[in-house]
Parts: C-alpha cells; sequence; structure tokens
C-alpha cells in the first residue's frame, strides 16, 4: 500500500484529494499538512511513500520547502500539484528535487497515475507545463529575463507580484527584511524592470500569475 501525504492550506482541495486517492486500492493518505512546518513535524512521525505538495502555502513554501524536505528525507518523492502552469516554477520545483509537477486542473486518474509514477521512482510533468517548456526551449533565453533569476529570486518574484510586501514575504520565507529588499533590488535589475507594478504587467503577459487563484 503506497501512503501519501496530502500539504495543502486550503481543506477543500485536501478532502477532494483524499477522495481521489480513496478510488485506488493500492494508495491510502496517511497524513495531512497546512503549512510548511506541519509538513516538516508531520514527516518526523509518520512514514510516508509520496508527498503530494502544493507550491505556495503559509509559511515556508515552495523551492525552500522542497529544499529541506529533499535534504532530510532524500529518498522521499515529491509531487507539485500547482495552479501555476508557467515552465519555470516546474523547473526550479525539479532542480530543487522534486520528482513531478502538476497542475491543479490535472483529471482524477492522472493525478493516481503520476502518484504510483513517482511512488515508483519516476518522474512526471503534466503535458500542458511540458509542451510549454519545450516552447520555451526552442526560443533564445533573452526572450525570458525572468529565466535569468535564481530560484530564491524567482520565489520573491512570484510573492511580490501576487501582491506581498517585503516584510510578510521575509516572514514567510524566514529572511531579514533587508535580504528581501536586497533580492527584489536584482530582481528589478536583471529583468530590467523599474517596479514592482511593473513586475506584475510582466508576470501577467508571460503567464506567470494566475489571477484570482491561490496556487
Amino acid at each position: 500500500m503506497m501512503r501519501v501525504m496530502i500539504a495543502d492550506d486550503h481543506a477543500i482541495i485536501r478532502d477532494g484529494l483524499k477522495k481521489i486517492i480513496s478510488t485506488a486500492q493500492d494508495m491510502s493518505v496517511v497524513a495531512e499538512a497546512i503549512d510548511g512546518a506541519d509538513v516538516v513535524d508531520r514527516l518526523r512521525s509518520t512514514s510516508v511513500d509520496v508527498l503530494l505538495l502544493d507550491m505556495s502555502m503559509p509559511g515556508k513554501s515552495g523551492i525552500a520547502l522542497i529544499q529541506q524536505i529533499k535534504a532530510n528525507h532524500p529518498s522521499l518523492p515529491v509531487l507539485v500539484l500547482s495552479m501555476y502552469r508557467e515552465s519555470q516554477y516546474a523547473v526550479h520545483a525539479m532542480r530543487a528535487g522534486a520528482s513531478g509537477y502538476l497542475t491543479k486542473n490535472v483529471e482524477s486518474g492522472q493525478l493516481i497515475g503520476a502518484i504510483r509514477k513517482v511512488g515508483r521512482g519516476g518522474t512526471i510533468v503534466s503535458p500542458l507545463v511540458a509542451e510549454k517548456l519545450i516552447q520555451q526551449l526552442h526560443r533564445p533565453a533573452s526572450s525570458f529575463p525572468h529565466t535569468l533569476l535564481t530560484a530564491r529570486e524567482f520565489q520573491v518574484f512570484q510573492m511580490l507580484v501576487e501582491g506581498a510586501g517585503i516584510n510578510e514575504i521575509a516572514h514567510r520565507l524566514s529572511l531579514s527584511a533587508k535580504t528581501v529588499s536586497t533580492h527584489k533590488s536584482n530582481i528589478l535589475t536583471k529583468m530590467d524592470i523599474p517596479s514592482t507594478a511593473g513586475l506584475v504587467h510582466y508576470a501577467i503577459q508571460h503567464g506567470l500569475i494566475v489571477a484570482g487563484a491561490d496556487a
């Protein structure tokens, strides 16, 4: 029996995922987590075969959380389930150690198949993200200024365009406000964009932000 942990701060999503997973006879949900700290705590006390992880939760989340999980549990497959369809999110997640990246519009059968695949040591990326990634590979890197960002800078960029302020980002990422301000400055410089408003405009143009939806 494949043991699955669901990490998502929305109860309705966790309930839906549990119902989907309950239809598979070879897997069961053994734990749930609502934020990054909860994930870390649960993994200390629960034996898990696959972690189904939302990319954006209160506290430590996203790339930093994946890196921490893989540092402490290197053999644990992490399957990311996110609203973000931009291939850059998948690239950073996979580099951090995730075994798979799916968008939240995935069909139930595809989700079950993906859990099985990463649980058996495989990797998977949703078809839409894979298509965008292929398209990106065929375009000059200079066409995508956000690809110049480091994983941490991209995470700060994501939070900035979602409306988070310096202090909120610092709290969520366990960084100092000064460090976050430095990251913001580097982001603006690398992307040659003068303001946060410009970053938001860029994110909308390039599909890096999902209006009206949480990741």
